[in-house]
């Protein structure tokens, strides 16, 4: 019964002490109210001008001028063919997740994907399996785009963050190899046996 009463306790003791950090937090957030003017401190002695702080003044300089975004670097040719063939659009992924993948206009090559969660800037990179890959070098993010299915990484975290992801012509894909599979990599139907030698 001891161990029951310790427990009891030390489960009441973190409540107390959460619920007192979020009340502590709460007020922290909390304007101050300021006390209420008496009519001593409204009155205003002749010949003084009431002091209010003012805003600075904008001028027409400052009223014209936009935030500059900074432009990445353009992409080589072969980075560029790589994004001709990205899908774009609202990608629905394994588990009710989808995707949202943008072009940036602005930016050839660049192309922004969004997630519940996360966005990531990505960009092509080249590869020698002809996998289409983009990634996002700052985040550690990488969008791998096979030929029936595409696939988020975080790379840092070492987990996937989407996968199953389709566009139509993936599904169309991936259905083609449901009805004519491709070949196995080791395919043993025409494997020598000992007794063919």
């Amino acid at each position: 019964m001891s161990i029951f009463r310790f427990v009891l306790l030390s489960i009441l003791t973190m409540s107390l002490s959460v619920s007192s950090s979020m009340a502590q937090n709460q007020a922290a957030q909390t304007p101050a109210k300021t006390p209420a003017k008496t009519p001593a401190s409204n009155s205003v002695a002749k010949g003084q001008a009431k002091q209010t702080p003012q805003a600075p003044k904008k001028t027409e300089a400052s009223k014209n001028t936009k935030v500059k975004v900074p432009q990445e670097a353009p992409l080589p040719a072969d980075q560029l063919s790589i994004a001709e063939k990205v899908h774009v659009g609202h990608l629905p992924c394994e588990l009710g997740a989808s995707v949202q993948m943008t072009a940036d206009e602005r930016s050839p090559g660049y192309f922004n994907l969004q997630g519940n969660g996360y966005k990531y800037r990505m960009r092509p990179v080249t590869t020698s399996t002809g996998a289409i890959r983009l990634e996002d070098e700052k985040a550690g993010a990488v969008w791998l785009q096979l030929a029936n299915k595409s696939m988020l990484m975080d790379q840092k975290k070492g987990r996937r963050l989407a996968d199953e992801c389709v566009h139509p012509d993936q599904v169309a894909v991936a259905n083609d190899m449901k009805i004519n599979p491709p070949p196995a990599l080791i395919d043993v139907s025409n494997a020598i046996t000992p007794n063919q030698r």
